[in-house]
């Protein structure tokens, strides 16, 4: 070790006691970055003249397992650069190079292999930063900090760059090449960038920092070293087209669902064209344009089967919308949700329910959309997007009448979004979003059309703050408000008035009227949040919002149920250095409670929450719920308020480190009410790794529960205490299973095959049937089961009066596979060529129990449909 780095080695050892208990970062570490005429080769080989020029930066020192003192094995960093690239590269020495984990995985997963990770601050805000690892096996990964926070991470930055790796007798070698194309900084004659270097070593749970982050602090971007040196370059105003040519193909196994129908002798393939544009406008934004965008190599969303009132909601993965989605993102509620644009048509489960035979695409047509995102030298951060969706329509067929129609589901539909966000330093910021919905609510000439029911516009408005305070900026105030204006015909108002998310037509409340005039609605929203990020050991919370029950988002953002007052505190007490029995300990006890505008509790809860890091770095948690009772607005879908029932639920977590090339973690949850719901679900992961290019994982679950009250129907012709409805429920016995499998080889780091499948089976068996024997209770009157026959579908029952009516038998008993297996080959930086098969099987007859040992098989011969596709996506940047 040479002289010039014992001093920063001392004076870690020296500060190693007080470092576990900073605030804020000491005197800022620096290197430089020199420039060089000819770029080093990217071999993987630091042999280059370029690299004999530079300056290597040395002494990383413990985040992990022994925070504050220096790293066990040493690490060299330099950075080189010309006008269109900076050059990493890094020497990793090791005192046992055979044992350097080089295992293979897919592309922004680092697994458990040993890496390196580079964070450039290149704004140099000390808020935000990019994020570029490059593995021992030569696989790259990349994330955005959005905030100056260490783990949370945005995957969806996607850029373009390259890495190679070579392993040597010493240890092994990273040389990087990262475009200034794909960095925003700002404009100046030298750029200084915020700097943190990470080495992971697995197999010693080692965690080795430039700057290390204490483990106590929530910081990241704040605490780094500066990169000087880079002069000269000036933010890119590129051009960047990804064109794009893809077919596919499609059969059916099994059953032909057109069979006996008109469309029985239609064509199953097709072919498109389509692509993405990057434009750089001036040196700090991006225009980002994609037309006829195709996302057919994208997993499918896994099977549900819902019994809520509430849609559930799927993680997006398409990358023109992941690419930079925490600049449309603030504090508050979800005003934007980027699964609305492109999505299935929402009237199609009503058109289902009314018709024979309907045939309808599974997602509305994206003609094109546009994205304008980028940071201003002021600190001011702006994302506007535009959208454009095209007429959805279904093909109906009527078994009885022969008779075959054409309904509109979705009409021509403009989609926007704007957010804009100025940094005011120390981490503080405010920000403003607008959204709005337009469709075209016109007819056709083309069939009957359900479009109507929805709005024909529908704006949203809101305002956001965010203030790190105290030393350090240990605490933090954030607040918000905003509103929402929506309109449309008397149908479609009337659907939102009667929707789960306001359920205006309940009997027993009147703040809020249903209006079957109305051609409008409005609400509001506001909260604000009070809470200690940072602290040795206590850290704390409170939090309060307020949705007015005329409050909606579902158009293009995201929104459970309105009408809601809602106040939470949460209190934790958290050590990072506990002792010889334990890495970390962290306990939380929060109270949650809501009501509604009327001033009825809604709900109510009491949790406690316990995390521990053992030893071995294996993670254990558990929490424990109290919900007292309360009045539910939501259990009837519509009827009057009704009771729900004490009870607790326990829910416990176990895995083994992070850094086990065999990785497995265990869950489970159990609760048990008063009113009868009780079971248990349990669920897990495995993953191995047989060989390094092979990688093999499981995540299995099983559910066995019993749910009581469920929902069944509400029925005319009730009792005077339930206001004339009947509002029936009945106890569903569940019962679940599921294996999501993933096979993963990799020939290289840029050509791999991919297998994900998901078997899936589900059932539910009603019985206790009964009707809500009075408003504001949980008492049934049951029915008895001498008085209800099962029949074609159908449920009669025979009430204590003598009273016969009739309802759709809940029951179900369903099984589904879906899988997609891709070949991805990247033959050149940006450029991906993809062959796709997609399968998508279901049976909703299924025979036999759900837990019987062949019911996951079961699956794969359920009928369904196969997909053969073939994608070519060609970079191609214009300097």
């Amino acid at each position: 070790m040479g002289l010039r780095v014992v001093p920063f080695t001392l004076c870690m050892l020296l500060l190693g006691g007080s470092l576990a208990h900073a605030q804020v970062p000491g005197p800022r570490r620096k290197t430089a970055a020199v420039r060089v005429e000819q770029p080093p080769v990217l071999d993987g080989v630091l042999d280059d003249e370029a690299w004999k020029q530079a300056t290597f930066t040395t002494d990383l020192i413990q985040k992990e397992p022994d925070q504050g003192l220096p790293a066990t094995l040493r690490t060299e960093v330099a950075f080189v650069y010309d006008e269109d690239a900076l050059y990493v590269g890094a020497r990793m020495f090791s005192d046992s190079p055979a044992d350097i984990e080089t295992v293979m995985t897919r592309r922004d997963e680092s697994g458990v292999a040993e890496r390196l990770i580079v964070s450039l601050d290149t704004w140099h805000d000390r808020r935000t930063s990019y994020s570029f690892a490059v593995t021992a096996a030569g696989q790259r990964v990349d994330w955005f900090h959005p905030v100056d926070s260490e783990y949370e991470r945005d995957f969806s930055f996607n850029p373009v760059w390259q890495a190679r790796t070579r392993l040597t007798g010493e240890g092994w070698v990273a040389e990087l090449r990262i475009p200034f194309s794909q960095l925003r900084f700002n404009d100046g004659d030298e750029q200084v960038w915020g700097l943190n270097l990470n080495r992971y070593v697995p197999r010693r749970n080692e965690d080795d920092f430039w700057v290390a982050v204490p483990r106590h602090v929530t910081g990241w971007s704040s605490w780094f070293g500066d990169l000087t040196g880079v002069r000269g370059v000036r933010p890119s105003r590129r051009l960047e087209l990804l064109p794009y040519v893809a077919g596919d193909w499609q059969v059916n196994s099994g059953r032909n669902p057109r069979a006996g129908t008109p469309f029985d002798a239609r064509r199953d393939y097709a072919g498109r064209v389509g692509g993405d544009a990057k434009v750089g406008l001036g040196p700090n934004l991006t225009l980002d344009a994609t037309v006829n965008p195709d996302f057919g190599q994208l997993e499918a969303d896994p099977a549900v089967v819902n019994l809520s009132a509430f849609e559930t909601v799927f993680e997006e993965r398409r990358p023109f919308f992941t690419e930079g989605a925490q600049l449309f993102t603030g504090n508050g509620p979800a005003y934007f949700y980027s699964r609305r644009i492109g999505a299935s048509p929402r009237l199609l489960g009503d058109l289902q329910s009314q018709r024979d035979f309907v045939e309808a695409p599974r997602a509305s047509t994206l003609w094109g959309a546009g994205k304008l995102t980028g940071r201003l030298a002021s600190g001011l951060s702006v994302g506007a997007l535009a959208a454009v969706t095209g007429h959805s329509f279904a093909d109906v067929y009527d078994f009885d009448t022969s008779e075959e129609g054409r309904v509109k589901l979705e009409p021509f539909t403009g989609y926007g979004v704007v957010r804009v966000q100025q940094e005011l330093g120390e981490g503080s910021m405010v920000g403003a979003m607008l959204t709005g919905v337009n469709r075209s609510l016109t007819t056709t000439g083309q069939g009957e059309s359900l479009a109507f029911n929805l709005p024909r516009q529908a704006y949203t408005a809101g305002a956001d703050a965010s203030f790190r305070l105290g030393p350090g900026s240990e605490y933090a105030l954030t607040a918000y408000a905003g509103g929402s204006y929506v309109s449309g015909t008397r149908d479609a108002m009337l659907r939102l008035q009667r929707s789960s998310a306001r359920y205006y037509q309940r009997p027993d409340q009147t703040y809020a009227t249903l209006n079957p005039e109305a051609t409008s609605l409005s609400g509001y929203t506001a909260g604000a949040t009070l809470e200690r990020l940072s602290g040795r050991n206590w850290l704390w919370s409170v939090r309060g919002y307020a949705e007015s029950p005329g409050f909606e988002l579902n158009d293009v953002g995201r929104l459970q149920s309105a009408d809601e007052l809602t106040a939470e505190v949460s209190l934790t007490y958290r050590d990072t250095d506990p002792g010889r029995w334990l890495r970390g300990l962290e306990a939380t006890l929060s109270l949650f409670n809501s009501l509604n505008y009327g001033g009825v509790r809604q709900s109510t809860s009491l949790s406690s929450t316990v995390n521990a890091t053992l030893p071995n770095f294996w993670t254990a948690a558990v929490t424990a719920t109290y919900l007292p009772r309360a009045l539910s607005d939501v259990l009837t879908r519509g009827g009057p308020l009704m009771q729900t029932g004490q009870g607790v639920d326990v829910i416990a977590e176990l895995a083994n480190a992070f850094s086990a090339t065999t990785r497995w973690s265990l869950e489970g949850k159990a609760w048990r009410y008063e009113t009868g719901s009780h079971g248990y679900t349990v669920g897990g992961s495995l993953g191995v790794q047989p060989t390094r290019r092979l990688r093999l994982a499981v995540e299995p679950g099983l559910s066995r529960y019993t749910e009581e009250p469920q929902y069944v129907a509400t029925v005319a012709g009730g009792r005077p205490e339930t206001y004339g409805s009947r509002y029936v429920f009945g106890a569903v016995e569940r019962r679940e299973l599921f294996a999501r499998l993933r096979v993963d080889f990799f020939v290289t780091p840029d050509l791999s095959v991919e297998l994900y499948a998901e078997p899936f089976a589900s059932s539910g068996r009603y019985s206790r049937f009964g009707e809500l024997l009075q408003a504001r209770g949980r008492a049934l009157l049951r029915y008895g089961d001498e008085n209800i026959t099962r029949a074609e579908g159908q449920l009669r029952v025979v009430d204590a009066t003598g009273t016969t009516f009739v309802v759709d038998d809940p029951d179900f008993n369903l099984r589904s596979l879906r899988s997609n297996l891709v070949v991805r080959w990247e033959f050149r930086p940006g450029s991906t060529l993809f062959f796709v098969w997609q399968q998508d099987r279901s049976n909703e007859q299924a025979l036999g129990s759900v837990l019987e040992p062949d019911a996951l098989g079961n699956s794969f011969s359920a009928p369904g449909s196969h997909t053969f596709a073939v994608k070519l996506a060609w970079w191609l940047p214009v300097n």
